[in-house]
């Protein structure tokens, strides 16, 4: 039997620990701890406790203590990543396989702005202009340059998760029609100004072109047999289309090779005038995973289960091109 842990990690995450679960040979167990009692995660586990609270070291030495209590063999983490990358090698001492990357390349691909430097010397890699502003005027001044080239301008802080901060700045509306529709990430400028004028100096803020074309999700997993990469192109509905582009392909492989990452991650790219830009890489599994592993009959995160064990896991897949989407079903928590 495996014990995994799942700490905090999103509620798409469910359909993540079925898969991890499906396996002909070992029986899996998973444990979760989440800061959201009624998470809907709960459902799909076979332990459920909630995730401790602490910071820095403390929250460590707990996840440690947490390991040795409920004997977890594999520890999963979203919350915290770099940290506890940092510290793998204090949960390999107690006999736990942490399924995360190098710490030195979590703290680059965290960080936009070193992500893009990271890649700007790689010419078969599109970066998009941007600029890093502290200040509302330097604010200003990076908008007035950015908008002599490209139609509309969007906004998102450094750090941030699930882009709660990203916003597409807009020079005007029509503010009554506005109250018929939903606004989504949308921002008047002036409006936008006034906020960030309401503090003297705020955390990085990039601010880049605004990339109107399709959004691509590339969902990856180095193995001893080769690389997985499956492309999803996104659509404005719940439908996505796995499409094996070959100039996507291309750049996720470099990507890749240069990152040297081992564990499943997912690379975002933006189009804009038929050229894909480098948006983000996320060094986890992507809540879209689901509709990879579906379209394509792939298990991911059984196949990263066994690799973090050092176990080699054959795997196979005809890559065709599907249009996958997904539903939702309704799970009575208590």
């Amino acid at each position: 039997m495996i014990k995994v842990w799942f700490n905090h990690w999103f509620s798409t995450s469910y359909r993540l620990i079925e898969l991890m679960k499906q396996d002909e040979k070992e029986e899996i167990k998973v444990i979760a701890t989440n800061k959201q009692e009624d998470s809907v995660i709960q459902k799909v586990c076979d332990e459920w406790y909630p995730e401790p609270l602490s910071e820095g070291d403390e929250y460590i030495q707990e996840c440690l203590q947490f390991c040795k209590e409920h004997k977890v063999d594999v520890f999963v983490p979203r919350r915290n990543m770099t940290q506890i990358s940092e510290n793998r090698q204090r949960f390999q001492e107690i006999g736990v396989k942490v399924m995360v990357d190098d710490n030195k390349i979590l703290k680059l691909l965290n960080d936009k702005a070193a992500t893009y430097d990271f890649f700007k010397d790689c010419g078969e890699i599109s970066i998009p202009q941007y600029h890093m502003v502290n200040t509302v005027q330097e604010f200003e001044q990076a908008y007035r340059e950015l908008k002599k080239n490209c139609d509309q301008v969007c906004v998102k802080f450094v750090k941030d998760e699930g882009a709660m901060s990203y916003r597409r700045i807009i020079e005007q509306t029509d503010r009554f029609q506005r109250l018929r529709v939903y606004q989504g990430a949308e921002m008047t400028y002036g409006d936008y100004v006034a906020a960030l004028g309401e503090v003297e100096r705020f955390n990085d803020l990039m601010v880049m072109p605004y990339l109107p074309g399709k959004e691509i999700s590339v969902d990856c997993l180095n193995t001893e047999q080769g690389l997985i990469a499956v492309p999803r192109f996104k659509s404005s509905s719940r439908h996505e289309q796995i499409r094996f582009d070959k100039e996507i392909l291309k750049m996720s492989r470099i990507i890749m090779e240069k990152t040297n990452l081992q564990y499943p991650c997912n690379i975002q790219f933006k189009i804009k005038d038929d050229i894909p830009y480098l948006l983000e890489i996320n060094t986890r599994m992507s809540g879209g995973l689901q509709m990879t592993c579906e379209a394509e009959k792939i298990n991911i995160p059984n196949i990263a289960l066994h690799k973090v064990l050092g176990r080699k896991t054959e795997w196979y897949f005809e890559p065709v091109e599907r249009t996958v989407s997904y539903i939702e079903l309704p799970r009575i928590i208590r």
